[in-house]
């Protein structure tokens, strides 16, 4: 079954939903760890990884405008109903742009980018020290360092208001939303 019934989710949006919730989790714990600790060794996996984030939530991008958003379990309010929909947005555009925003800002950066090890964009190293590099437009690549900050700290809130709106249907609706989202038909 690869069609979303209000009873039962297909395993592509299952797999999908979960697959990018742990990706995502990870790499939001490793790029706060990376910041604060200034654990550099990490950014070329953290890299690729957004990259690869990107390609998944594309994929779900292309789902969700052929298929549509999942029927709800049940009935809700308005209010609920445009919280629900506020926050599944935020979390789609901004799994999307995050990668995106990382992205530019090291290619801006001058750092250059890597996918697993295969360049894609070249770093620009200063000629008179290997080591360091030239941005190739420093204000462009702080504009997008903010971006990417500010971005994964909405990404943060949203992904609890999106854990406790599934422990509402959950706990307090008892509404089947959350076992249909781990496989199981409602």
């Amino acid at each position: 079954m690869n069609v979303d019934t209000r009873t039962k989710l297909s395993t592509t949006t299952i797999l999908l939903h979960w697959l990018v919730a742990i990706m995502v989790l990870s790499m939001l714990t490793v790029g706060v760890y990376m910041t604060n600790q200034e654990v550099y060794a990490l950014y070329p996996w953290h890299k690729s990884f957004g990259q690869l984030i990107f390609l998944i939530v594309l994929v779900q991008v292309i789902r969700r405008l052929k298929n549509g958003w999942p029927q709800a379990v049940s009935q809700y309010s308005a209010a609920e109903r445009i919280l629900a929909r506020s926050v599944h947005y935020l979390l789609l555009v901004g799994v999307l742009l995050m990668p995106v925003f990382g992205f530019l800002m090291s290619v801006f950066g001058g750092n250059g980018v890597a996918f697993f090890g295969l360049p894609l964009v070249a770093r620009n190293p200063d000629p008179t020290n290997l080591s360091k590099v030239i941005p190739l437009n420093g204000p462009l690549a702080e504009v997008m360092s903010s971006a990417h900050g500010i971005l994964g700290f909405l990404l943060m809130l949203a992904i609890l208001l999106h854990i406790a709106g599934a422990l509402k249907h959950h706990v307090l609706d008892k509404d089947g939303t959350l076992r249909r989202m781990l496989g199981a038909k409602v």
